[in-house]
């Protein structure tokens, strides 16, 4: 059986729910307060693993309370946790604010993420995807897509939060998965077709531009930019959308699927993310997006 495998961070999420953004020097009366798993690698990883894949994680976690309950998720999401370090310094955490829309901003604080010794990780075997973002050192992702690529796995970034990704990254990039700031970050100006070609000449194999509620735009070196729309939700909250989207793309291609069934299951995962409360989330299954994907489309 083939695997993913995710090598990135895990935060614990401080998420504040509140009527808006505050503005610069305003204090905000909020509405509650959860604490939640996160980390862009860790949701990634639980995704692909609620959406039924065999999945392993590689990353790094301090040795305090936020350690525990970062463990504790993965093991209650059959996630393997074998590749995850530990050190006696802090975890990687995060406060995000949600508004009434659904909406959010959120600041992270990456500390034992920073630490990742890249040469303790090693790729199995049966890895037939790795999935990397941006909230490691870049250094980390380098040496670990160099390790993919040598067993014959596929490689995805989801180049998230935007930062300057080098060539030698985006030439061991299999799928390069980014949303439209991103892609603006990492492509400049013009649509989101200029940008998805212009990041796939960096060396990429094929480019996802993720556009919310515009569905997204996909190019590899065969297929000129191609848009597919959207499944259209009552949104809850926007927050982990980008990371169920990923982690349900993962899933879909590890289980063999072509990339354009993929991505459509994909978008439907991630709809339902969006408009499903957050304590219930753990509910949204592969059998149930595989459903909503085969939906006629709005």
């Amino acid at each position: 059986m083939m695997a993913v495998l995710v090598v990135g961070s895990l935060h614990l999420d401080v998420v504040v729910d509140a009527p808006r953004l505050p503005a610069l020097d305003e204090t905000l009366v909020g509405q509650s307060v959860t604490y939640a798993f996160g980390g862009k690698g860790g949701n990634q990883a639980v995704a692909a693993s609620r959406m039924g894949a065999e999945v392993a994680m590689a990353g790094r976690v301090g040795s305090d309370d936020f350690a525990e309950r970062l463990l504790s998720q993965l093991d209650v999401t059959g996630v393997d946790r074998t590749g995850v370090q530990q050190d006696d310094g802090a975890s990687g955490m995060s406060v995000a604010i949600v508004d009434d829309a659904g909406d959010y901003g959120a600041v992270i604080v990456s500390a034992a993420n920073l630490r990742i010794d890249a040469d303790q990780i090693e790729i199995a075997g049966n890895t037939s995807l790795l999935c990397l973002q941006n909230e490691v050192p870049e250094a980390v992702n380098i040496s670990v897509a160099r390790k993919a690529r040598a067993v014959g796995a596929r490689v995805i970034l989801n180049a998230a939060p935007a930062r300057d990704v080098a060539d030698v990254l985006m030439e061991q990039t299999d799928i390069l998965v980014v949303n439209r700031g991103e892609a603006q970050e990492l492509g400049g100006d013009g649509s989101p077709a200029e940008q998805a070609a212009g990041l796939l000449a960096r060396g990429c194999g094929a480019v996802i531009v993720t556009l919310g509620a515009d569905g997204l735009i996909w190019a590899d070196h065969s297929t000129p930019p191609t848009a597919l729309s959207a499944r259209l939700v009552d949104v809850i909250s926007t927050h982990g959308a980008g990371d169920a989207f990923v982690g349900a793309l993962a899933a879909e291609l590890d289980r063999g699927t072509g990339m354009e069934l993929a991505m459509r299951f994909a978008q439907a995962a991630a709809a339902l993310h969006v408009a499903t409360p957050v304590d219930e989330r753990r509910s949204i299954t592969h059998e149930l997006a595989q459903v909503f994907a085969q939906l006629p489309s709005p």
